[in-house]
């Protein structure tokens, strides 16, 4: 029987925000979980005390944004639509069916003027905190990789720029140990850093747009114009610390920043897991200094396709020396300002070599072996990444580092950045990873406050399917 239901769109009703939003929805969860009156502490001084007008709530200012990122919601203008529309939002930030809620260029003059990046970082060191307080946080084995959010720039507008090469935090050390390396060997010193007298200059292209942003392309995907969130996190994916930088630094070059931030938070942290891109003599010997362990994946060699085989080549360490594929002796030679040793072949042997068209295409018929002054950290890491615990750590990449970028770009909308400027694309960035740990957060608490629930609901359901089974 058809029946058609009567339009009664202007009957007015009596109805409680409280009775509408269900029990189990996200935001009741994550209202349970923190305690948001200690925004109140973060933000302050950041208000006169006794004079002006009377402000927006800045609880209210923060739940909205992170209103935005737990639901990815592209813009501040259509997450203020939303909640005007949406009971749960309402609920959740205190306001009535007919209370208007702040305009979006409210919260967007506050985090632009007012909440800096100082307040940022108290928001997402809170969170974290509160995690560690309630004994989620398992940082004793960290994964660290990298990200690229597409920039709020058009890949047109563009043009070439030289830029000074930056300085590497290790150089000061590493023309140190250079030049040890040269006295032992009876060379003479080189003077000045590694690069070699005066800084060098480099041609990159730079928006003009965004100049702040960087070329970026990976694969076979189109150039574009990027940002690189640079992220740490723990073996239960809660993010622990995040350095974002412009998309073309590569990753090696930023870890030094990033992993004295979350050493110096964590200093608990006993394994490094990384992917192939971080495996440098610089950060092996680092990591392992520190008592650490880095875990590496095997890295390809560099080696020209059809030639010989890079691990043909032996080095001696006590004659200091490089045995070839014809067991000829490769005699050291000098150390160069990057570090490296080179150990080159006598002519007239190598001009008599039935193999030499695989081993070196040179004039005068010699062949270079290169080898770093900090060689034996790359093998310290080989050796680790054959441990049982090597090989457990790096097959928790996918679940963990990986998986955190999956969901940060697919669920919480950090594929493309609206914002531009590296310093709001930063805030916006640890805001987002803010909010994925607080939900987190909310979610874990929720399940084990109602754990003996749950339990209950499976034995019942166990009784019944055996039941079922008997009859």
């Amino acid at each position: 029987m058809l029946i058609k239901e009567k339009s009664e769109r202007n009957t007015l009703e009596m109805v409680s925000l409280e009775g509408l939003v269900p029990q189990d929805h996200l935001l009741r969860k994550i209202d349970c979980a923190v305690d948001f009156t200690h925004i109140y502490d973060f933000v302050e001084d950041l208000y006169c005390a006794d004079n002006g007008r009377p402000s927006v709530d800045p609880v209210v200012l923060f739940k909205m944004v992170l209103i935005q990122h737990l639901y990815g919601i592209p813009s501040l203008r259509r997450t203020v639509e939303e909640i005007s529309m949406n009971i749960a939002y309402r609920w959740f930030l205190g306001y009535l069916l007919n209370e208007s809620v702040p305009h979006f260029a409210t919260i967007s003059y506050n985090f632009r003027h007012r909440f800096n990046e100082d307040t940022i970082e108290k928001v997402f060191t809170w969170i974290l905190f509160e995690a560690q307080k309630s004994g989620y946080l398992s940082p004793e084995v960290v994964f660290m990789d990298g990200t690229h959010i597409k920039a709020n720039a058009n890949i047109h507008k563009r043009m070439k720029k030289a830029i000074p090469s930056a300085a590497k935090a290790y150089e000061e050390q590493l023309m140190k140990e250079i030049n040890e390396d040269r006295q032992a060997h009876g060379k003479k010193p080189f003077d000045g850093n590694s690069g070699g007298g005066e800084r060098r200059e480099r041609e990159v292209t730079v928006s003009t747009t965004d100049p702040e942003s960087g070329m970026f392309r990976k694969g076979d995907h189109k150039h574009c114009f990027a940002y690189e969130a640079h992220t740490v996190c723990d073996r239960h994916n809660f993010i622990l610390d995040t350095v974002v930088t412009s998309g073309n630094v590569h990753d090696s070059v930023a870890f030094d920043v990033l992993y004295e931030k979350v050493t110096r938070r964590f200093p608990q942290i006993r394994t490094v897991t990384m992917d192939a891109g971080y495996k440098t003599p610089w950060i092996c010997k680092r990591i392992i200094d520190d008592g650490r362990l880095p875990s590496l994946p095997y890295k390809r060699p560099m080696t020209k396709k059809g030639f010989h085989e890079w691990y043909k080549y032996v080095y001696d360490e006590y004659l200091d020396i490089v045995i070839c594929p014809e067991y000829k002796s490769l005699p050291y030679s000098t150390t160069n300002r990057k570090g490296y040793r080179e150990y080159k072949s006598l002519c007239y042997q190598c001009e008599a070599c039935q193999t030499r068209h695989l081993c070196t295409e040179s004039r005068n018929c010699q062949k270079t072996v290169t080898r770093h002054i900090w060689e034996d950290y790359i093998e310290q890491a080989e050796d680790i990444r054959h441990s049982p615990q090597g090989k457990e750590s790096y097959c928790l990449r996918s679940q963990t580092i990986e998986r955190v970028f999956a969901d940060a770009k697919e669920k919480y909308g950090m594929r493309y950045t609206p914002y531009r400027g590296l310093k709001r694309v930063s805030m916006w960035v640890r805001l987002k990873y803010a909010a994925m740990n607080l939900k987190k957060l909310a979610m874990w608490k929720w399940k084990a406050a109602h754990r003996q629930f749950f339990v209950a609901m499976s034995i019942a359901a166990l009784k019944k399917n055996l039941c079922c089974a008997a009859a």
